[in-house]
C-alpha cells in the first residue's frame, strides 16, 4: 500500500491542494497502520499496546471522517464551480468507497472494545484482524486513487474549454 501511495503521489502531487492534503492523511493513517500491525510479527505473539492501537484508530477514524465530511466536499465544490457535476462514474465510485467505511469502522469498534490482556484475544486473532483492514484499505485507496483519476482529469478540461 505504501509502494502504490508513493506512486499516486509521484503523479498527483503538487497538483491540486486538496489531494494533497488527502494523500497526506493516507501517509499518515500508513505509518500508524504499519506501526501497529508490525508490532505482532517483530515481537512474536505481543500486541500493541493500547495506547498504540488507539492512536491507529483514531487516524482511521479521522482518515475516513475527513474524507467524507471534508475531502469529498471540497472536490465536489471545486468540481461544480468549474462547471462539472457528477456522473454516473464518480457516483459509482463515491458508493464504493462508501461501502468499505462500514466495515473498517467495525473494527475501531471492535478494537475499542477489546481487552489486550484477555487471554481470550490473541495474536493470531489480531493478525487476522490487521489483514483483513490491510485488505479493506487497500480496496478504498485504490477506489480513491480512480476518483482522484476522473477528477483530475475532468478539471485539465472544463466545460466549454
Amino acid at each position: 500500500m505504501l509502494r502504490q501511495l508513493e506512486r499516486t503521489k509521484a503523479q498527483w502531487s503538487g497538483y491540486d491542494e486538496v489531494i494533497d492534503y488527502w494523500l497526506e492523511l493516507r501517509r499518515q493513517l500508513l505509518v500508524e497502520y504499519y506501526n501497529v500491525a508490525g508490532v505482532a510479527a517483530k515481537k512474536k505473539q505481543t500486541l500493541p499496546t493500547k495506547a498504540e492501537l488507539d492512536r491507529f484508530c483514531d487516524y482511521l477514524v479521522d482518515y475516513i471522517s475527513t474524507g467524507h465530511f471534508k475531502i469529498y466536499n471540497m472536490v465536489m465544490e471545486r468540481w461544480q464551480s468549474t462547471g462539472f457535476s457528477a456522473t454516473k462514474e464518480t457516483d459509482n465510485l463515491y458508493f464504493r468507497i462508501v461501502d468499505t467505511t462500514d466495515p473498517l469502522l467495525d473494527y475501531n469498534d471492535k478494537f475499542s472494545a477489546i481487552d489486550l490482556d484477555d487471554d481470550e484475544y490473541d495474536a493470531t486473532d489480531f493478525d487476522q484482524d490487521m489483514s483483513a483492514i490491510g485488505e479493506w484499505l487497500e480496496q478504498r485507496f485504490e477506489l480513491e486513487d480512480t476518483l482522484i483519476r476522473v477528477i483530475a482529469d475532468s478539471l485539465a478540461h472544463p466545460p466549454g474549454a
